[in-house]
């Protein structure tokens, strides 16, 4: 066998580790347009505060979106990060989960009270705030000069998690970013702690 077979019968290729994230994406897009084209008023599912009614809009609001052009907003900046997130870690999914849930909590518990809240600007937040921290907490050089490139190029996002803007929704950027700093520093942990130790 030689050491490109190896490789593939190893580990993932980077084009199957981007998959997931395109599948992500993908999934957002069908949601858009089959609310575009059917009378589903699919929006209605969003986070809706304190509301036990409408709990699985804790799940469902980062695939939901108030038109294209929120849509593709999203859509560069999930294929950049996930794409970053997919090849520098093998984390995709359990950050993915864990933002959507810890990140959608914190904007049920503390959003405002009579609002709608969709999407996935949150998960957003998430991917670029554990790609900023994970790195240091595993000390990997690869994930941590990715988390440089990250902060340098998106380090703007910060003022996003302020309400400054009216009709934006400041806690979902600020939930998603402190579930990816949590996330980070619980993986990172593992993954540092998990690593053979050097010898001497």
């Amino acid at each position: 066998m030689t050491i490109s077979q190896q490789t593939r019968a190893g580990s993932p290729t980077w084009r199957h580790r981007l998959v997931p994230v395109l599948v992500l994406v993908a999934l957002m897009w069908v949601l858009e347009l089959t609310d575009l084209l059917l009378p589903l008023n699919l929006d209605q599912f969003g986070i809706r505060p304190r509301d036990t009614g409408h709990l699985a809009g804790i799940v469902l609001s980062p695939f939901l979106h108030l038109g294209f052009g929120h849509l593709i907003a999203n859509t560069t900046s999930l294929l950049v990060l996930g794409g970053l997130l997919a090849l520098a870690t093998r984390h995709l999914w359990a950050v993915t989960g864990l933002v959507v849930l810890i990140g959608g909590l914190g904007v049920w518990l503390f959003g405002g009270s009579g609002s709608v809240h969709i999407g996935a600007s949150g998960v957003v937040y998430g991917y670029a705030a554990f790609l900023a921290v994970y790195g240091f907490v595993a000390r990997a050089f690869g994930p941590a000069l990715v988390g440089l490139l990250v902060v340098v190029a998106y380090g703007s996002l910060l003022w996003g998690v302020l309400p400054l803007r009216e009709g934006v929704s400041w806690q979902a950027h600020l939930f998603g970013a402190v579930a990816g700093v949590l996330v980070a520093v619980w993986l990172g942990r593992q993954d540092r702690e998990a690593r053979p130790a050097r010898r001497r």
